[in-house]
Formats: C-alpha cells, structure tokens, sequence
C-alpha cells in the first residue's frame, strides 16, 4: 500500500507516467460488459468502465467515428493524476470503449482540451496521405504548484496519423507557455475559415482568451472577452462555434462553464450569442446578462464537436452529468462520472425577440427505444426496460400549473412542478433516494419559465438521472438521482385550466448490451 501510494505521487507531480499495462485496468477495457451492470450504473448514457471520469475533452468527427475524450483518473474513483480516457461511437448511441489516450508526462497531467481533423495539414503531422487529428489539451504541473509557482499551467499538442488509436506528442510542446497566471487552460479550438486559420479559446482566470495559429504550433494572443466580471466563479472550458440561426442569419455563440456560479449553486454552464471577426468576439447582450444552457444541478464542461458534416445550423453537444459541489460524493465505488445524453443545439428565436440556445436529444436514440405506450389514466407503470423517454403535449393557460410523479416501489420519488402563475419549474429530488452525502444535493432546483405557454415536455429517466427538456429544448434541465430502483412509476396530475393532448412512454433497451 505504502508502495502504491509512493507511485501515485510521483504520477501527480509528473515524475513518473501512469503504468500503461495495469492489469485491472486492461481487462476492463477488454470486457466492459462485466462491468457496465452495477447498482446505479448508466444503461443509456456513456460512463467510464471503471474509476473516475469528468469533463469530456477533444470531441472530434473523423471517418465515420465520433471521438469522445475524457477527464480520467485509472487510480482510483475521486478525482487525481488527468489523463485522457477514449470512447468511439458511429451514432453517438452506442459506445465503445477503447484504451487511454494521453499519459502524464514531465510537462504534468493531461487536463481538458479539443481535438481537429487538421484537413489540410497546416501542422505537418500528416504523411503519405494520411489527415493528422490533433489533440490540444494543457498541462498541469502539479511540482511546479506544489512548489508554490503559478505558471503550472500550459498549453500542448500531440497527434495522431490512425484515426485517433495512438498519439505522439509535439517535441515543441508546450505551444503556448505560461504568461504568469494561475487559471490558463482548456483549450477550445476551431479553424477560422474566412482567415484559413486556427481560433483558441481559452480559459485565463475570470476571462475567455483568443488566440490564433496557422499551424497549431505557433500561437498569436488576440483578445478577451468577460475580463474583469464577477461570473460568481472561475471560467473553465469554453468553446465559440458559429451557427446559423432558424431564420438563416449566422451568429457565434460562446459557451462558458462556471464553478461555482450556476444559477442552482455549484457549476454550470451560460453562453453569449454575437459576432467574431477572427480577432474579437462581441456579445449581443451585456455580458453581465446570464443565459444559461441548463438549469439543472448537473451538466458541467459541455463542449461540442469538431469536424461534423452538415450545413451549419445546428451543433452537437455532451456535458459531464456531475456538480463539483458533490462529484466525489456521490454514492457509486466502481466508477464515478457519466455524460449527459448527446444533444442537437439549434440558435433558435427571432432578430426581434432575441436568440436562444434549444437543445434536444439526437435522434439516434430511436435505436434503442421500444413502443410507444399511451398514458391513459393518470399513472402508467413501465416494465422491463432499464431507461425510458416520456413525452406528454399539452394546451396550458398562464394560470395553469401540473405535476410530474416519477416513482418506484420503494416509493423513491422526484416532484416535477411547473407553476405557470408564478413562472417557475422546480423538481425536487429530496425523497429520491440516496440524498445524503452533501447537504445541497436535497434541495429544490428551480429554473424561470418566462417565455409563456407551455405545449411540449419531455424526459429522458436512467437509472441515475433525469433530463428534462421544455418546448423542445428552450428550457434544459438536467439532474441525477439515486434511487434503489428505477423511477419507473409515472404520475401526472394537472389544473383544469390544462389540457393533455398526448401523454406517452416507451422503454429505452441498455447501450451495453
């Protein structure tokens, strides 16, 4: 024991790399069905094959295979020595697991990044043909902390010529030094196609800094945005994509997670929509003006990928299903951390009224699902199926106000409240289940409904979660649970001034079988 723990300091501080042959974690990535059927295990949603995982990092398109990075510790299930675990999907449904990415190195621990298809190899990884992905992540240098420095922080590339399987780090590393900040990482990066050049986002402290390449490799300082405003938290994980809106006008959207901050305490992640010229982004609205992605108490570091064909109208996103108010808590042993379910983000809204991000569920999920079973009465039960999706349409007045009972036979529960009187939804998870371990997981999450009527909910219900989506997405609530069994008990009880148009369910099958 003394001996494992001695290893795992020298991991930390960047002295020795992460033993890349570790039994146990080897045959868990050869037989992850073995391990994907643990109490309160996911069965819809990516989690890691075993010990700690967080922000997903370097979401990439390339031949036919969405990449999914991930914030790893293979030492153990809180929170330790970063590296970047990998998963591949062809329709972001199904996962498959594959072996870890990026090791520590002398630079430190491999904290969140991106990742691109450099198509026309401005980097000149690429070979014989071969289209290099390139990973660009920071550094941590946990000695040079630990020695009270607070340039820790640094920005580093490595890449990859067979389509993600195995990497070679830059010998130039890092691209971007530490300018003398404590808070200087995650780097987010897009290629600019108006310049034919490369955008960094990065997270420096209470700001987004812009920087630009043509080569990946050498990197120009061109502005920030939020600098000097009180967000409530430190800036983490940025990503700016353009986007064109539903009325066909293209603006950039700028997402930035916060911890702490969040509108239910804890982290969370908001967003700007304006313009980008290649050097400088401007907000639409004041930047003291909060939209937020998602109310919920837990989708955190969300980025979207790169590289993904399509006409630029929408954009696919996945976040972290934790908050760090409780991450470590949180009643699993074998692992801990999963992602939300992947999500089309659309720009939606008018010049007139103002743009929106809405969010939905991608429709691959159609996969995995069973018949639709109509909800009659005023309580339907689900069976056989480890996750499900309720979809109910509705005519409110703004007076009227319903609710949504999810239980089960233990008589777990998670009230769902929406009030259009008073313009809140709330759903309270304080008799879910496990609730214990940390004082603010018990209490309500509330999020505004300001935008009127309501005429479409939905939900998706794991075995540890719940996310819920208003009007197809204008309002995104996500939050997990942990209840002894399923919540697949459901109860709807309404004003008269509602009228339920359509209340339907249908079994979702697990991913992992």
């Amino acid at each position: 024991m003394k001996n494992k723990f001695i290893i795992q300091l020298l991991i930390i501080f960047g002295l020795l790399p992460c033993c890349e042959n570790n039994e146990n974690i080897s045959e868990a990535y050869r037989n992850p069905k073995n391990f994907m059927n643990e109490k309160w295990r996911p069965q819809i949603h990516f989690s890691p094959v075993t010990k700690w995982m967080n922000d997903p990092n370097g979401l990439v398109y390339f031949n036919g295979e969405f990449h999914l990075f991930y914030q790893h510790n293979p030492q153990g299930s809180v929170w330790g020595p970063m590296h970047w675990g990998h998963a591949i999907s062809k329709d972001l449904v199904h996962w498959q697991h594959l072996p870890i990415a990026l090791y520590p190195d002398s630079l430190g621990t491999i904290f969140s990044g991106s990742a691109v298809a450099d198509i026309f190899n401005t980097s000149g990884f690429g070979h014989d043909g071969k289209i290099p992905l390139v990973a660009i992540y920071t550094n941590h240098s946990h000695k040079k902390e630990s020695h009270g420095d607070i340039d820790f922080q640094t920005q580093s590339i490595a890449y990859s010529l067979d389509n993600g399987r195995s990497w070679t780090k830059y010998k130039g590393n890092p691209v971007i030094k530490n300018p003398g900040i404590k808070d200087f990482r995650d780097p987010k990066v897009i290629w600019y196609e108006a310049e034919e050049k490369w955008i960094m986002a990065l997270a420096v402290k209470d700001r987004v800094s812009f920087y630009s390449s043509p080569d990946l490799k050498h990197w120009t300082f061109e502005s920030d945005f939020g600098s000097g405003i009180d967000h409530g938290g430190v800036v983490e994980c940025p990503d700016l994509f353009p986007i064109k809106t539903t009325d066909g006008i293209e603006k950039w959207v700028l997402l930035v997670s916060l911890n702490p901050g969040a509108p239910n305490g804890g982290s969370g992640t908001k967003y700007y929509i304006g313009d980008f010229d290649g050097k400088e982004f401007v907000s639409d609205n004041p930047v003291e003006k909060e939209l937020w992605l998602d109310y919920g108490k837990d989708n955190y570091a969300g980025v979207t990928w790169s590289n993904v064909p399509g006409n630029g109208t929408s954009r696919l996103f996945i976040g972290w299903m934790s908050n760090w108010e409780y991450a470590t808590l949180v009643p699993t042993e074998k692992w801990r951390g999963a992602n939300t379910l992947p999500r089309q983000l659309i720009l939606d809204g008018s010049q007139e009224d103002g743009y929106f991000l809405a969010g939905t569920v991608i429709d691959s999920i159609n996969k995995i699902a069973g018949n639709w079973e109509y909800i009659d009465g005023k309580s339907h039960v689900l069976k056989a199926f480890p996750a499900y999706q309720l979809k109910i349409d509705l005519e409110s007045s703004d007076s009227s106000s319903f609710k949504i009972l999810l239980s089960n036979s233990v008589n777990n529960q998670v009230e769902i409240t929406f009030d259009l009187s008073q313009g809140m939804l709330s759903l309270d998870r304080s008799k879910s289940g496990k609730v214990d371990f940390h004082k603010s997981f018990s209490q309500r999450v509330t999020a505004p409904l300001y935008f009127g009527k309501i005429h479409r909910v939905e939900l998706f219900v794991d075995q540890t979660s719940i996310e819920l989506f208003v009007n197809n997405g204008r309002i995104q609530m996500t939050n997990i649970v942990f209840p002894e069994t399923l919540l697949n008990q459901i109860s709807i009880s309404k004003t008269d001034h509602i009228k339920i148009v359509s209340a339907k369910v249908r079994g979702l099958k697990s991913i992992w079988n």
